[in-house]
């Protein structure tokens, strides 16, 4: 069997294994084996690094993801590079703690803290209630710092011991402090001022306890549900599952709608310049729009945001549902008085209610005043006699009650809307998520025709969602008509506006307004890690280095060796041509001396 040999495959080998004519030529093709082999090995390791450094942006999506499932684990509170906050939401049914924490900051002066809820050794968010609400106190204050003893003495169990003096303490109160005098409100504050430090030893100054208008609010809301979404990540820009805004260049920030029971909210980005307004517009501009910086620092603008908020008292669900009952128990009673009919009086005549299923049978009182309704089911109609509720003007830049809306960009925008617009979408119907204006009409309407006999039995069947409950089933049809009203009427959303999504929760988790005020009033707290270890660690490790800087790195590698290759191969080209000219006898020699050798190569 012949046996050859392919040690001449290697061409740093070629040097050992394959004699030449000229030792010159020799040692240059040796020298570019040598020379090729770890250049190659370079650029492979510079693809490498700028791999792991710049990752693609399904890898970062991945990264993201197992990140939203860390947040779900326990906290580790042994680790001491966490930091800790408390926020008390004071609202006016009861009052809520919510314990945050967070890891040292990286030192990138671009990037916000960390923030998380923190979870206890269940994985469950630390987080308490208690009954009633702050505003209870209003005629004994003295009593405010007993009334949240318990709230603070649940955080500081959760919250380990020697973090204490360095965790700071919000205490924000809302809707019901909002409605006390400001001499009950002030007294309330004071108490707790006083008292709070005297008892525990978190960090707590005067500044920190507040009634926070609903703009406050809105806007801590609008934080909170953006930091979950990571639309601050500067950083990610390059990702192709978030758009870019094309005015600012960066990230897309959401809008978010909120339909409570009571009242409506909506907070969106807007533009650093709008359009010139009239006088009494402008003004009202100003009130409803809030600008703010979320970086560490004013030199540092990449944070800055201008938002529009409002809130519409109201307009939630259920008291939207009240003012039509009102309207309609009024217009038919007036009716009947005009034209002598009795419709309404009794159970046998009863009025037609188009926002009601059919067959359904109600009762509206009001001021000793009873009105019989049936449903109708004709959700058509219930959309039509809901118009004169959105209170519009005729100016064009108006929405739901006359009031100034900043212009949106709806070719260039997305939103969330939460609570009504979710169960609203889910409840019974089953098409919660991303929202699709005919969709949604014809499910509705279709709801609204089935015979109350009907839903009840798939009720009872199960076929709804687990949230569902009779009142749902009952006011369905009116309230997928006034959301639908509120959205495309009143807010002059488009009928097809593809870039809604309704939800409950975010990466499975409810987003409180309280995560934006702590991101915001901590906002500072950056710098304090950037003053004691510099920025030694804003790019601690060459592969962290940005996406662009690597690739020009790696171009410019590339580009030297391709030019020292090409330098090369031009210069043996030229000695080997001026080695021909002056002897063209050496090839006859040459192939002499090489082809016995090759013989000897290739043996039985």
């Amino acid at each position: 069997m012949a046996r050859i040999s392919f040690s001449y495959l290697c061409p740093a080998s070629w040097y050992f294994t394959v004699p030449t004519v000229s030792p010159f030529l020799r040692q240059r093709v040796a020298f570019l084996g040598l020379f090729f082999v770890p250049c190659l090995l370079l650029l492979l390791l510079i693809m490498d690094l700028g791999h792991r450094g710049t990752s693609s942006p399904r890898d970062r999506q991945y990264e993201r993801y197992l990140a939203r499932v860390g947040d779900l684990e326990a906290t580790n509170t042994e680790d001491p590079d966490l930091n800790y906050g408390l926020v008390v939401d004071c609202g006016s049914s009861g009052s809520r703690i919510f314990v945050y924490f967070w890891p040292r900051h990286n030192g990138n002066p671009h990037d916000l803290l960390d923030i998380k809820q923190m979870r206890d050794r269940n994985s469950q968010p630390v987080v308490k209630k208690i009954k009633p609400g702050i505003s209870a106190m209003a005629d004994t204050p003295e009593h405010a710092s007993d009334y949240l003893r318990p709230l603070l003495s649940f955080a500081a169990a959760h919250v380990p011991v020697k973090k204490h003096r360095e965790t700071p303490l919000y205490i924000l109160c809302t809707a019901g402090m909002r409605l006390l005098p400001e001499r009950q409100q002030l007294a309330i504050l004071a108490d707790l001022v006083k008292d709070l430090p005297l008892e525990f030893d978190f960090l707590f100054s005067q500044s920190q306890a507040e009634v926070i208008s609903g703009k406050q609010e809105g806007v801590y809301a609008w934080i909170g549900i953006n930091f979950v979404l990571g639309r601050f990540d500067h950083e990610d820009e390059s990702d192709a599952d978030t758009s870019l805004d094309s005015a600012s260049g960066r990230r897309r920030t959401v809008g978010i709608l909120d339909m409570g029971g009571a009242s409506l909210q909506i907070a969106y980005e807007v533009p650093t310049s709008t359009s010139v307004l009239p006088p009494k517009q402008e003004e009202e501009a100003k009130i409803l729009l809030a600008e703010f910086n979320l970086g560490c620092d004013v030199q540092h603008t990449e944070h800055v945001y201008r938002v529009y908020v409002t809130t519409f008292l109201g307009f939630g669900g259920n008291f939207a549902r009240q003012r039509y009952e009102e309207l309609v128990l009024n217009e038919t009673l007036n009716k009947n008085r005009l034209l002598g009919q009795k419709t309404g009086l009794s159970p046998d005549n009863p009025f037609l209610d188009p926002c009601l299923p059919v067959g359904l049978t109600d009762v509206v009182e009001r001021n000793s005043q009873v009105l019989h309704v049936r449903g109708k089911g004709d959700w058509a109609t219930c959309r039509a006699m809901l118009s004169p509720l959105l209170a519009r003007s005729n100016t064009s830049q108006a929405s739901l009650n006359g009031i100034y809306q900043s212009p949106i960009d709806f070719n260039n925008s997305e939103f969330y809307g939460f609570s009504e617009f979710f169960y609203c979408t889910e409840d019974v119907l089953r098409i919660g998520g991303r929202y699709h204006g005919p969709t949604f009409a014809k499910a509705a309407q279709d709801y609204c025709g089935m015979a109350w006999s009907v839903l009840t039995q798939r009720f009872k069947n199960g076929l709804f969602s687990s949230h569902a409950d009779e009142h749902r089933l009952k006011y369905q049809c009116f309230k997928s008509a006034w959301m639908y009203q509120v959205l495309h009427e009143g807010f002059h959303f488009p009928y097809d506006y593809p870039n809604l999504q309704t939800a409950q929760l975010v990466y499975d988790r409810e987003v409180q307004w309280t995560l934006g005020a702590i991101l915001y009033k901590t906002r500072f707290l950056p710098l304090r890690d950037l003053r004691q270890g510099g920025v030694r660690q804003a790019h601690s490790s060459w592969p962290r280095l940005s996406f662009v800087y690597n690739h020009y790195v790696f171009f410019a590698c590339t580009l030297v060796v391709l030019l020292a290759i090409i330098l090369y191969l031009l210069r043996i080209h030229r000695i080997h041509r001026r080695q021909t000219r002056a002897s063209a006898p050496l090839d006859l020699l040459w192939i002499e001396q090489v082809v016995p050798m090759i013989g000897v190569q290739v043996g039985p």
